[in-house]
């Protein structure tokens, strides 16, 4: 099975993080985004996926194929921020007859999909949010998907649909994709995906949701580090280190170097990073990154950036240098 992975945004809203890193390289709990989602679709099957790049394209592609050399991929270069229904309407090429599973590039997830890919029927995730005007949105009747609507200024329904699409009907997909495109058909001056899919659903396609509880946003610096707190307590990654207090659950890199310094609950630091006579707490420390006589609650220090001061609450993009007096 094919995975779709769109991953072209700018991320502005994760700014100064993305002016050096695309979004999905940013490090949240031990790992970049992007790592988290190919580790979890290559659990469950799939053995190929076609990545939709654009911002930073390179760098994204050096990643995957120095981190998952083994795996096939594809990649396509979306030149026009035109909605996530011309990204996926690039990629149709690389679109066979099989299924294919479409995977939202800022959205980690913990679900058990192998009952949906074995299912053979389309399903969309969803989750009951208490404002789903920001999402698109799914009705349901009789047990299946009756009408999609893409951010809905008056919702009917609570059911947001979160990122993740398995479609069993390809060649139906790639048909509504390309009525989408040449009949101009926008909502909010961009391609939908979801318009394409009603589409398909118009025209016959049955589809259904399924439940995803396990739903982490990267979209932003608050969400990033909710995200980065929920994955560590399912799972912490450090070891002990001398004249340092550990406060689990934390992800400390192998080869970080920490002294004097107290770190965490839910704090993660990156490869080569150095902490010294610091407390830091519930924030992300890059790659390369240093920080000296600081107290960090809620902070995102990017990669090679360094901080030395007081406590602080900073958002620091890469390659950055900020000092305290």
């Amino acid at each position: 099975m094919r995975a779709i992975i769109p991953v072209a945004g700018v991320g502005s809203r994760l700014r100064p993080h993305t002016f050096e890193l695309p979004k999905v390289l940013l490090n949240v709990a031990g790992k970049p985004i992007l790592g988290h989602i190919l580790d979890k679709i290559m659990v469950d099957g799939v053995s190929s996926a076609t990545i939709i790049v654009g911002h930073m394209g390179e760098k994204i592609k050096e990643y995957v194929s120095g981190a998952y050399p083994d795996f096939s991929v594809d990649y396509i270069e979306q030149q026009e921020m035109l909605g996530l229904g011309h990204a996926i309407y690039i990629a149709r090429n690389t679109m066979g007859e099989d299924p294919v599973l479409i995977i939202l590039g800022d959205t980690i997830f913990d679900v058990d999909l192998s009952p949906v890919l074995r299912g053979g029927v389309s399903s969309l995730g969803v989750k009951a949010v208490d404002d789903p005007r920001r999402f698109g949105v799914a009705e349901v009747s009789g047990g299946f998907i009756s009408r999609l609507i893409e951010k809905p200024e008056h919702p009917t329904s609570r059911l947001a649909v979160v990122g993740l699409y398995f479609l069993a009907n390809t060649p139906l997909l790639v048909s509504c994709l390309n009525d989408l495109v040449d009949k101009n058909i926008r909502t909010k001056n961009e391609y939908q995906l979801t318009d394409a899919l009603q589409m398909m659903i118009e025209r016959g396609e049955k589809m259904k949701t399924f439940n995803v509880e396990g739903w982490f946003d990267c979209g932003k610096p608050e969400t990033l580090l909710s995200t980065n707190r929920a994955l560590l307590e399912k799972k912490s990654t450090s070891r002990p280190i001398e004249g340092v207090i550990i406060n689990e659950p934390v992800f400390i890199s192998s080869n970080a170097i920490l002294s004097n310094c107290i770190i965490g609950p839910f704090t993660t630091v990156g490869d080569n990073a150095k902490i010294s006579e610091s407390i830091v707490r519930n924030s992300i420390i890059g790659q390369d990154a240093k920080v000296q006589k600081s107290l960090l609650d809620e902070s995102i220090i990017g990669p090679s950036s360094s901080v030395h001061g007081s406590y602080k609450r900073v958002n620091v993009g890469g390659s950055s240098e900020i000092n305290f007096y």
